[in-house]
């Protein structure tokens, strides 16, 4: 019997081709791309699952309930961790600075490498599979690196690195490691990348850091004992954090901070590991906003659901071709269940040879999705069990729903009426009109929400910097050399071009550059009774000229001070009204109470000015010229006649002062629009889905439009043959579909200006958003349906009168 089914259906298929054609094609790209947006939101929403005891993983950070602006941060002193240990000695802590690029070197060969500084326990609490090596005495000497899979092929082949000997650090300033274990490579869902964790003790800041409550550089995981509940521990840490963090407290008391709900002013709380991926607060923005998630697993939702109307309403305006074939089927004798199997076998077989299409598709454009979206998603995520559960639920619920609900409709049709030619001449009813709004209030949803992502992310694009961006090209030095030394062979090399007005170096880029890289580096000050936290920025002269940035009180770095290298800054304007002094000028900054005459004295003030982007929390900054720290990255000032060729020209110095390092130069305004790449790609993401939904939504509305015409065709020969022009037929086709679409819009609209109004919550710099967006997307609405319908409609109305009342 169901090959008999199945037969049948093939052979009804093939007589109705186009029909097959058009829901296979519709279900088939509405399946490629659900599948593309469940993986991504599947990828984000598993990020860090595969850590064992993942529920007793937390991550630190610090709650201050400031009157003006409470804040939570996850940089953490780093005497921390041993006070954790001394006073919670069940309790395991790892410190992890996540490291930039190091320089590692075996048998004169180097590498680029990415290097973690952490503790012991950071084995113990996270369980990345370890290879080779034991994991109770990995990092026990401060000599002991455990390298990555993939580092390990990189830098000894397929022969055993455990007991290997290599060099990490930049030239000049290395150290000796041996390898003691091997781990497998991190999985791309994991918040912690490295290729190699060493001892936190060899960090460059441990030595000043150690014991200096106010220096927040670093993250801190716990792993709790089973026993123990999270709630529970955050009280048992309100003595601790009284004890260490007493400074902190005592401030934001004289600031007039009251205690919030939990009863603190300041406290040490804890974050589930499942969180942090999701946390851009306290993770310096570095985090994907779980919203995001939730976005594209509506966007999935909507587009299958699209095109599942569709498929649902071509079945049934089909169903009225099909009438006589169901009556008679039934006058022989045929059951409704027989007849329900069997309609349903072929709405069946077009869901499944839809889904299989959409596969073919997904694996075809897999490529090409993670390059423009830039996903890391791969055909094995497709593999797991969850995600094939959750697929194939998808298809079994849309086979049914899509299928099962018009071969029941046909299974219902009357016998006498069927053969009799007179189905139904009722107008689409209740459920048909409600599928059709559904339909477009989804995709004007979607474009709305398209053409504010847009908006914003242009507005950031063009918001103010604080700084000139035009004509600057920065050029990461990379780990292959010194960097302080390719900065001055570059400005003796440059010395003459009068193309080249400035040249300066500093250890954070404006944007994102080739290198991909980005970090922060922050500080704090405790001045009279004021915690001040504030960004580091390492600089070398002629910074603010580089960048057209000026002071306004004070003065500029000038060579002609040494003490300018050694213990002189310059902050923002921000940083002196946090400071709470008027001109702060020659003013001396550091903690209350040192007398080591360590304290920087402030040379200049200029004005606040983008170090990060719009989208993160801006901090003030404190700039600092050193001899000893590293050079990362070098900016130069092209005259603006001269700008282009400049790359090359650059280019081809470059590889004179600096032959051991790859030229990675990129204009520095095309990096600081790269900030926002995570903010473009949403807006992508929605083009597509809206694009996808109005497609489908047109496919739907010409069933609607096909059906209502079949139903409708003997009215419209009467209406000619009374005098009905063909404007006057075209018209009354068309404007029911007009009513449903402004039915559309009056959903679409306040469920778009509400979800976007709490995106664009994200961000300190965001528009307003505008009721012309939703006006033209309202009237690009109308014109779309009444385009999709005129066709049907003009067709309908050309039709001779005569063909159509012949039967009466």
């Amino acid at each position: 019997m169901l090959k008999n089914y199945l037969k049948i259906a093939f052979r009804t298929l093939w007589r109705s081709r186009g029909y097959a054609a058009i829901n296979v094609l519709g279900l088939g790209v509405a399946f490629c791309i659900t599948v593309f947006l469940l993986l991504t939101a599947y990828l984000h929403l598993t990020y860090d699952s595969f850590h064992e005891d993942g529920d007793r993983i937390f991550q630190t950070y610090l709650f201050a309930n400031d009157p003006e602006n409470p804040t939570r941060s996850g940089s953490m002193p780093l005497p921390l961790t041993t006070a954790l240990k001394a006073d919670f000695p069940d309790v395991q802590a790892a410190r992890i600075v996540a490291g930039r690029m190091s320089l590692v070197e075996v048998n004169g060969k180097y590498f680029d490498k990415l290097i973690n500084f952490t503790d012991p326990d950071f084995l113990n609490i996270f369980s990345f599979p370890l290879l080779a090596g034991n994991r109770e005495t990995a990092l026990r000497e401060l000599s002991n690196v455990v390298i990555s899979e993939n580092m390990a092929t990189d830098l000894f082949g397929t022969a055993d690195a455990v007991g290997k000997r290599l060099k990490i650090g930049s030239i000049g300033s290395q150290k000796d490691y041996v390898v003691v274990g091997v781990m497998k490579d991190v999985p791309d869902n994991s918040s912690i990348h490295f290729d190699a964790l060493v001892r936190i003790e060899n960090s460059s800041m441990y030595q000043q850091g150690k014991d200096n409550w106010t220096d927040n550089s670093h993250s801190v995981f716990i792993k709790l004992p089973a026993q123990v509940d999270q709630m529970a521990f955050e009280s048992r840490l309100k003595p601790f954090t009284r004890k260490y963090f007493h400074s902190q407290i005592d401030g934001l008391k004289e600031k007039k901070a009251r205690p919030d709900a939990r009863g603190d002013v300041f406290a040490l709380r804890l974050q589930k590991l499942a969180n942090v991926h999701f946390n851009r607060e306290m993770s310096d923005s570095r985090g994907t906003p779980v919203a995001i998630i939730y976005v594209l697993l509506g966007m999935a939702f909507f587009i299958l659901a699209i095109a599942s109307i569709n498929f649902i309403n071509l079945s049934i305006a089909r169903s009225f071709t099909r009438a006589r074939e169901v009556g008679v089927r039934k006058s022989l004798g045929a059951l409704k269940s027989s007849l329900f199997v069997q309609i349903w076998s072929e709405s069946g077989l077009i869901c499944v040879i839809g889904f299989l299409f959409g596969a073919m598709l997904m694996y075809l454009l897999m490529p090409a999705f993670n390059a423009q979206f830039g996903a890391k998603l791969k055909v094995d995520y497709l593999l797991q069990p969850g995600f094939i559960g959750l697929v194939l639920f998808v298809v079994l619920l849309v086979t049914l729903i899509a299928g099962g609900y018009p071969a029941w409709q046909m299974a219902k049709f009357n016998t006498i009426e069927v053969l009799k030619g007179s189905v139904s001449t009722k107008r689409p009813g209740v459920l048909r009109n409600a599928l059709i709004v559904t339909q477009f209030a989804l995709s004007c949803l979607l474009v709305c929400c398209t053409v504010i992502a847009f908006q914003q992310v242009g507005y950031l694009r063009q918001g103010p910097l604080g700084f000139d961006k035009e004509q600057v090209i920065s050029i990461p030095v990379g780990t292959q050399v010194n960097g302080r030394q390719v900065l001055q062979r570059l400005r003796n090399k440059l010395a003459n071009d009068p193309t080249v007005l400035a040249i300066t170096g500093t250890d954070v880029n404006l944007g994102k550059g080739k290198d991909r890289v980005s970090s922060r580096s922050t500080v704090g000050y405790t001045f009279k009774g004021r915690d001040i936290t504030s960004d580091l920025l390492l600089v070398d002269f002629d910074y603010l000229k580089t960048l057209k940035i000026k002071p306004i009180a004070g003065r500029d770095f000038d060579r002609a001070y040494a003490s300018d290298s050694t213990n002189r800054v310059i902050i923002t304007q921000s940083m002196a009204k946090m400071m709470g002094v008027a001109n702060p000028v020659g003013t001396l900054l550091g903690d209350d109470g040192d007398t080591t005459g360590t304290k920087a004295q402030i040379i200049g003030v200029v004005p606040d000015f983008r170090l990060y982007s719009l989208s993160d929390k801006a901090n003030p900054i404190t700039m600092h010229i050193s001899n000893t720290e590293t050079i990362r990255y070098v900016f130069v000032r092209m005259a603006p006649q001269s700008l282009a060729g400049s790359m090359e020209r650059l280019k081809k110095v470059w590889t004179e002062v600096a032959p051991q390092a790859e030229f990675m130069g990129s204009f520095l305004d095309k990096n600081v629009d790269e900030w926002y790449e995570n903010e473009a790609q949403l807006s992508q993401v929605l083009s597509l889905a809206s694009g996808v939904a109005i497609l489908l939504s047109c496919i739907g509305l010409f069933a609607i439009a096909l059906l209502m015409i079949e139903q409708r065709t003997k009215e419209i020969g009467i209406r000619k043959v009374m005098g009905a022009t063909i404007p006057g037929i075209v018209l009354l086709l068309s404007r029911d579909f007009v009513k449903l679409v402004l039915i559309a819009l009056l959903i679409a609209v306040p469920l778009a200006w509400f979800g976007m109004q709490t995106w664009l919550a994200n961000y300190s710099h965001r528009i307003d958003i505008s009721p012309w967006v939703f006006v033209i997307v309202g009237l690009s609405a109308i014109a779309i349906a009444l385009l999709t319908v005129s066709f049907q409609s003009i067709k309908a109305a050309l039709m001779n009168p005569v063909n159509s009342l012949r039967s009466e």
